[in-house]
């Protein structure tokens, strides 16, 4: 049984989970550790009190020992040498014709390898881009190829709500989102309403998702008839499911607000 933490890889990789290796760390510490034979920088994103304690088989890679200045500092020269070959390799694109747009790039700490995200509509054959981006940069080269909300959670930026992407700013993994989220809690079915800066359905609809669906079994659907608590009857024609009320359609244009008990499920 060994000690397994959660670790944010590099800058814009995704959260790993590794063995501390008997080295005693804290959350935000910034850590040197080996996967797949690579020299790694990341952070620590588990709290103290909640590390993970299981097989260490599990773990992707190990810690080697805390950042000291001297490997922050080569961090930081990495991230410079990175600016730089990514400029190298978008000539190379723009040279070589090729549907696909570089987003961004990121050395490991040793610097042997250098990682380079792109987007692109289909599939895309780089073996000779990655033959020629491998003689000029004299490093091995790993194109990866991301979605657009991958691609969005690299970039960043502030959404409609004015807050900092949730994808870049706090989010380990994206969520499995669909339009039924946004219509399951009526909100209007307008991509430009439901839609984040990556164009797909907003990563918040999935936040409150299972409130909205809990509340809904006490609530008849649109379109059901139903009687008033005065004995009227009508057909509901909208609803507010946090409010917890729907609104009757009592026809000669009547229309009343019914409120209905939360807990209590309707089948109507």
């Amino acid at each position: 049984m060994g000690q397994l933490v959660q670790i944010k890889l590099g800058e814009y990789r995704p959260v790993i989970l590794v063995d501390a290796n008997a080295i005693a760390v804290r959350r935000h510490d910034m850590v040197i550790l080996e996967v797949e034979r690579n020299l790694e920088f990341g952070k620590i994103i588990s709290d103290p009190d909640k590390v993970c304690t299981g097989k260490t088989e599990a773990a992707v890679g190990k810690i080697v020992r805390l950042a000291s200045d001297g490997d922050l500092r080569q961090v930081v020269n990495n991230e410079m040498k990175s600016a730089e070959a990514l400029k190298t390799c978008k000539n190379k694109v723009v040279e070589s014709k090729m549907d696909m747009q570089l987003v961004q790039a990121e050395y490991s700490f040793d610097a042997t390898k250098i990682l380079i995200f792109f987007t692109a509509e289909g599939r895309v054959d780089f073996r000779n881009l990655v033959k020629d981006l491998a003689k000029m940069l004299r490093v091995r080269i790993e194109l990866k190829q991301i979605g657009v909300r991958d691609k969005a959670k690299i970039v960043g930026g502030y959404g409609v709500c004015g807050r900092e992407l949730c994808c870049s700013s706090y989010m380990k993994d994206f969520h499995p989102l669909s339009i039924k989220m946004a219509k399951d809690q009526g909100l209007p079915l307008n991509p430009q309403k439901i839609s984040g800066v990556c164009g797909r359905v907003k990563c918040c609809m999935a936040y409150e998702y299972q409130v909205y669906r809990e509340f809904a079994k006490s609530l008849p659907k649109i379109g059901a008839k139903v009687t008033t608590p005065e004995g009227e009857k009508g057909k509901v024609i909208a609803m507010d499911i946090l409010k917890h009320y729907v609104t009757v359609d009592l026809g000669d244009g009547k229309m009343v607000k019914v409120d209905y008990p939360l807990g209590n499920p309707v089948s109507v």
